[in-house]
């Protein structure tokens, strides 16, 4: 019967029958691909194909312990003429070295020359790859553990009110920190840090904050540090959020299986069933939102909606250790 029907619609309109097989064509196609786990849109997607997705890559940490703490004390304070304040805590004796105005270009220089042919241990070795193209320069020693806070000014003499139009060509502030004693580079693998911090001046009027922060690694690498992003638990019942810690959770990515030690309190609650606790961070997006039941269910991340390239565990799959860069 439908065949005759088509037949008879067939004599009086093709192309309406052409339409209609290329819809059928779409629509099977979509269900095929649905099946195999090939990323279709969802009106294509069969109602009844099974709850798991083609697995995505699990990308293999490292864990790193860091030395080195800074941040901004107070961001809305800082400018170029008043300065900045600075908050450090180092697990080591280290030295701050300051370099105001350093040309962009350099510093890029430096991190490439610390990969292939002079590491950056030393506030010598960072002021040789620099090649003396900065505005000023300063030293500051910072005893272990200290947790105190350091104003940094640049001095009235250079006369500068800012460093010019976007795209710069000089960063306002660069901080290196490093290791005093040799004793304790050769027991950390980070040997340096490197963080560049933008600074509101007449020009450019965005809030100061870091804009990079790399560690340096002995072995001649480096990374930059990524912040992760996690939820604020909704429950009403939940207790109210803690202001923002300077022990921000950051990630070091390398091919190593290294574990920590568990963390059980404060953990947060899947964003998607909302049971389960949070274990698995998507990359790139860097969201910390999904447990372990909830991963294979999504191909594009549930908070931003960009694709998921790799994944990496909170906790091992055993649920009995805890990855991060301290």
């Amino acid at each position: 019967m439908a065949a005759m029907f088509l037949a008879t619609l067939y004599e009086y309109s093709p192309l309406f029958y052409i339409a209609v097989v290329f819809v059928c064509f779409v629509v099977t196609s979509g269900l095929v691909l649905g099946w195999f786990g090939v990323d279709v849109p969802i009106i294509l997607r069969n109602s009844e194909e099974p709850d798991s997705i083609s697995s995505i890559s699990t990308k293999p940490m490292m864990q790193v312990k860091n030395p080195f703490g800074l941040e901004i004390a107070d961001p809305g304070a800082a400018s170029l003429s008043g300065g900045v304040a600075l908050r450090l805590d180092c697990l080591e004796d280290c030295r701050l070295s300051v370099f105001w105005g350093c040309r962009v270009q350099r510093v890029h220089e430096a991190l490439q020359k610390h990969v292939y042919c002079a590491p950056i241990r030393t506030p010598t070795a960072m002021e040789e790859a620099l090649s003396g193209e900065y505005l000023h320069r300063e030293q500051h020693p910072i005893p272990r553990q200290s947790g105190g806070v350091l104003c940094l000014h640049l001095p009235q003499d250079h006369s500068v009110q800012d460093f010019g139009p976007v795209p710069r060509s000089r960063y306002p502030l660069v901080a290196l920190l490093t290791l005093c004693r040799e004793e304790d580079r050769e027991l950390h693998l980070i040997s340096s840090m490197l963080t560049v911090i933008h600074i509101p001046d007449r020009s450019y009027r965005l809030p100061c904050r870091i804009v990079h922060q790399y560690l340096l690694t002995a072995h001649g690498h480096f990374y930059d540090l990524k912040q992760l992003f996690m939820s604020a638990n909704s429950s009403p019942d939940a207790p109210p959020a803690d202001p923002p810690s300077s022990d921000v959770e950051r990630v070091v990515e390398e091919p190593v299986d290294l574990w920590e030690e568990p963390q059980e309190d404060g953990a947060k609650d899947c964003v998607v069933c909302q049971n389960d606790a949070v274990n698995w961070v998507l990359l790139p997006c860097r969201h910390a939102c999904l447990c372990d039941g909830c991963l294979r269910h999504f191909q594009h991340c549930p908070m931003c909606r960009q694709f998921v390239q790799e994944t990496f565990p909170l906790q091992s799959p055993e649920g009995a250790h805890r990855i991060s860069a301290d």
